[in-house]
């Protein structure tokens, strides 16, 4: 169930290996218990969205789940991930503490039904091309389907070709459709299509301007952001992705405007 703690959505983009999960997630619970923050570990088993059909995906299913498990299992962190289709919600809700929805998929109305049905708290991304009162549809669709258990992520908006836009009163705009709402500082940055043969690339040094930003709307319940040890070797979207060396000096100063905001 939703609390009402900070939450942290934090983890490499993709599952690159057993031991690079197990590394980054000991770090995070480690950095993230000198902050009163709700930390989730997120790490997606499978990139369904790549540009490339070469690009690297992840493991897949039944091998990411067994490596999420074992995270979960020994080092005591709560799980994010995604799904893509109906059927591996019930699949991926014996692991999951939330399950996510990506931003391209948040009104595929069976996917949304999936979800909703696995008892777990859901982070529905909001649509790159959606505006804020256009995730009504989506509330409303989570509410048909019995679900109230569920935040809604706010990860920038198409601006012409290839670029993302943040509307910071966007935030707020979202935070009228009454559920808690999150902030993913990372993709935010991303310039799809934009990079070298039309991959993907991103401006990473941007993430911390735009999540403290976000923080001082003062309507946040929390931050999703892709962290990983060294970016530039980084499988998947290490572009956009934070260094981890960075997270707790930035984390500081998100709490320290939190405070403020909060006040």
């Amino acid at each position: 169930m939703i609390n009402n703690r900070f939450k942290l959505l934090a983890g490499p983009c993709v599952i690159e290996s057993q031991d690079n999960v197990m590394f980054l997630a000991e770090q995070l619970r480690d950095i993230t218990a000198n902050f009163n923050v709700d930390f989730y570990f997120k790490a997606s088993w499978d990139k369904a969205n790549r540009t490339k059909a070469t690009n690297y995906r992840g493991p897949g299913l039944d091998e990411g789940m067994r490596i999420l498990e074992k995270a979960k299992r020994e080092l005591g962190v709560k799980i994010v991930t995604d799904i893509h289709e109906p059927q591996q919600a019930q699949v991926v809700a014996q692991v999951a503490d939330i399950i996510q929805i990506p931003a391209f998929l948040c009104r595929q109305t069976d996917l949304l039904h999936a979800a909703a049905t696995t008892g777990k708290t859901v982070n529905i991304k909001k649509a790159q091309f959606s505006s804020p009162e256009e995730m009504n549809n989506v509330v409303s669709k989570m509410e048909h389907f019995g679900c109230k258990d569920f935040m809604l992520c706010e990860r920038g908006n198409c601006f012409g070709y290839n670029n993302l836009v943040v509307d910071m009163t966007g935030l707020v705009r979202l935070a009228k459709l009454g559920y808690p709402v999150l902030f993913d500082a990372t993709h935010s940055v991303q310039i799809s299509g934009g990079g070298f043969n039309y991959g993907n690339s991103g401006k990473s040094e941007y993430v911390p301007y735009l999540a403290k930003a976000a923080v001082a709307t003062g309507v946040l319940a929390g931050l999703f952001m892709e962290v990983h040890n060294d970016p530039s070797t980084a499988l998947c979207d290490g572009s956009c992705m934070l260094r981890l060396d960075q997270v707790s000096p930035l984390l500081d100063q998100i709490m320290r405007i939190r405070d403020i905001v909060m006040e």
